[in-house]
């Protein structure tokens, strides 16, 4: 009798450790974070535009964080900034479009140049520092 109750407890370990094994892979291969779209009930409950920055950044961070990697290379036909004569044309369209366009997204450019922790008027300070920078 004594090898028939060993034996239930080997399986019997064997069966709690095949179980955290399985949850361990699990835990490792589960999603890093879930996808929230405009519209989802889940979108209701973002964090605020800034509440990670502690405050309002500045058109120079914001620039320097999300913008320049785009618009100091001029990838994917991204304005340079100081390139007067790309940002020129642009200009004349009014800053108001600018910011729609930055906002929104607006051909390669995605909404907001994917600076989703960046408030409205946090993209506005990098377009007028683009825009200063580019005359």
């Amino acid at each position: 009798m004594n090898f028939v109750a060993a034996l239930a407890v080997a399986a019997g370990a064997a069966m709690a450790v095949a179980q955290s094994v399985d949850e361990e892979i699990s835990e490792r291969i589960a999603p890093a974070g879930k996808t929230c779209m405009k519209g989802d009930e889940c979108a209701a409950a973002a964090p605020a535009a800034s509440a990670s920055s502690g405050g309002t950044r500045s058109g120079s961070d914001v620039y320097g964080a999300h913008c320049a990697a785009c618009h100091a290379t001029g990838a994917a036909g991204a304005p340079k900034m100081g390139d007067a004569g790309a940002w020129g044309p642009r200009v004349a369209q009014g800053m108001d479009t600018l910011y729609t366009h930055a906002i929104n997204g607006f051909n390669a450019m995605p909404a907001k140049g994917l600076c989703m922790t960046c408030s409205d008027d946090e993209v506005k300070a990098a377009v007028d520092h683009m825009v200063e920078g580019s005359k």
